[in-house]
């Protein structure tokens, strides 16, 4: 069995859906987008009202539950398989939407620019844990923010391999973002078959989806790029502060998304996402790690899965200001909770600040997070170990099972062995070691971490193309920001730390 999570009971998971669904049919969505509403309009659906809310009957919304895919597979940039979203399978990557990073050289919080992007970009290439990228983080005043989605995707495309989490900052951006992806593959049909990217759409409340995220949803499925649906539930300010109201708020705003997906295109991949907070009466803010949120995740994808949708959440992701204790716990304990709940997508690392601040030092450490809440959840087998009388004899005669054929045998997939950025020796190693505290382990993995990056080749026609493509966009820059070539970062701890023994984890 897989260790899991459940907060509603199957009759309230019909209930909620029944809700959603009268939400739908009865008060309708506020589809501001033109052309998306015009093909909602074809397909016969029906505007009512003084507002015009386009009202989607349950049988619609079955029919689009049923013609989503259960599951779909993200392929590199290479055209390889890479995640499989689908299940109970989990994967971790990147927080979104960063506006500053916490630089790990100078401890200051400040705006990101390219540098700094192109450093997480880099790092994260090697992050066992992370699954796969996401535009994490502005480069602000670095370009133009009519470009600056494309600019953020062009810097993954040509630093690393791996799949990425992006989205459009403006109602026109997917098609230029799409042309760059499909110059990693053949043509229009082979990106369409081997998708690189999944692409957040998000619902802004009050059952509503503005202009940008109604185009932008179009643009995607018809490019064929997978979706995620995010709405930003608040609890307490725009849904209801109790646990099921809102977790019918978010369904219906889910279900709306996934609906118009399915008419404009049955079969188009549509992750059920979310990335709910919990209104804070005293000081007026909505952290997304409040337990209220997180158990709000968790209801939501039960939901989902029921359905037999894949889902995605903002999950593993801090509030605090600092890679600090708060940090940790919020962090650890929303990991812990989305592994539970086999969330497919969860997006949160490196995030602090109220999703603002981007720190490469809390991505390593989150990566080391992430490993185990992995390792927690794997399957709970028999291992040889049933019966056990051979073991306890081979105890009670050796004092010890340390050498023993079962421990040698298993032990390398068994024990889970944290990187530096844990502390798990005892004082007197510790203190032969350095004595450093878990931010300087967080930085120098870091620092160690970027020093090993090999950078990856990409063909010159197609580095020449994305540019011009993004050029294309500008209006008053002339010139594309200076993309850093690889330096290899000079500081060095003041002793060595020493790396644990390679293991090899069972899928």
């Amino acid at each position: 069995m897989r260790p899991t999570i459940q907060v509603l009971p199957d009759e309230l998971i019909a209930q909620i859906l029944q809700e959603a669904k009268r939400i739908l049919a009865e008060i309708g969505v506020d589809v501001r987008g033109a052309g998306l509403r015009q093909r909602l309009l074809a397909a016969g659906l029906k505007a009512e009202g003084t507002d015009g809310r386009i009202l989607f009957p349950p049988h619609i919304v079955d029919q689009a539950i049923a013609s989503t895919p259960q599951s779909f597979t993200l392929y590199d940039r290479d055209g390889r398989a890479h995640a499989h979203l689908g299940g109970d399978n989990v994967h971790f990557v990147p927080g979104s939407s960063g506006l500053k990073v916490l630089d790990y050289k100078t401890g200051q919080t400040r705006l990101a620019n390219t540098a700094d992007f192109v450093e997480y970009v880099r790092l994260c290439d090697g992050l066992e844990h992370i699954a796969y990228l996401a535009t994490a983080f502005s480069t602000n005043d670095d370009i133009e923010a009519q470009v600056s989605d494309a600019w953020r995707l062009y810097l993954c495309l040509s630093n690393s391999h791996k799949p990425v989490v992006s989205g459009a900052f403006t109602e026109h951006g997917v098609p230029r973002m799409a042309e760059m992806m499909q110059l990693f593959r053949q043509d229009k049909a082979d990106l369409i078959a081997r998708p690189m990217s999944i692409f957040t759409i998000t619902a802004t409340g009050f059952f509503r989806y503005g202009e940008d995220s109604c185009q932008n949803l179009l643009d995607c499925v018809e490019w064929g790029i997978p979706i995620e649906i995010v709405p930003v539930t608040l609890m307490g300010l725009i849904a209801p502060v109790t646990l099921v109201g809102a977790t019918v708020f978010h369904v219906a705003d889910v279900l709306a998304g996934l609906t118009m997906a399915q008419i404009v295109k049955p079969g188009a991949p549509v992750l059920f996402g979310g990335a709910p907070a919990a209104f804070h009466m005293q000081t007026a803010v909505a952290p997304m790690a409040a337990i209220e949120a997180l158990k709000l995740n968790v209801a939501y994808v039960q939901v989902a899965k029921a359905l037999n949708l894949p889902t995605q959440a903002y999950m593993a992701l801090s509030e605090g200001k600092f890679v600090d204790a708060q940090a940790g716990a919020e962090t650890f304990g929303g990991a812990l909770l989305a592994a539970l709940a086999g969330i497919n997508s969860v997006s949160g690392p490196g995030m602090l600040d109220y999703v603002l601040t981007f720190s490469l030092e809390k991505l390593v450490a989150d990566n080391e997070w992430c490993g185990q809440t992995l390792h927690f959840v794997r399957q709970t087998q028999v291992i040889d170990d049933l019966p056990t009388l051979d073991l306890a004899r081979e105890l009670l005669a050796e004092q010890h099972l340390i050498t023993t054929a079962h421990t040698l045998a298993h032990w390398p997939q068994e024990l889970y062995l944290t990187k530096p950025t844990t502390d798990r020796t005892n004082r007197e190693t510790w203190q032969k070691l350095g004595g450093h505290t878990f931010e300087q382990r967080a930085k120098l993995e870091v620092i160690e971490r970027l020093a090993k990056y090999e950078p990856i080749e990409t063909d010159t026609a197609v580095l020449t193309e994305m540019q011009r493509l993004i050029k294309a966009g500008l209006v008053n820059q002339v010139e594309l920001p200076e993309v850093v070539a690889v330096v290899r970062p000079s500081v060095t701890p003041s002793t060595p730390m020493r790396r644990p023994r390679r293991h090899t984890r069972r899928s």
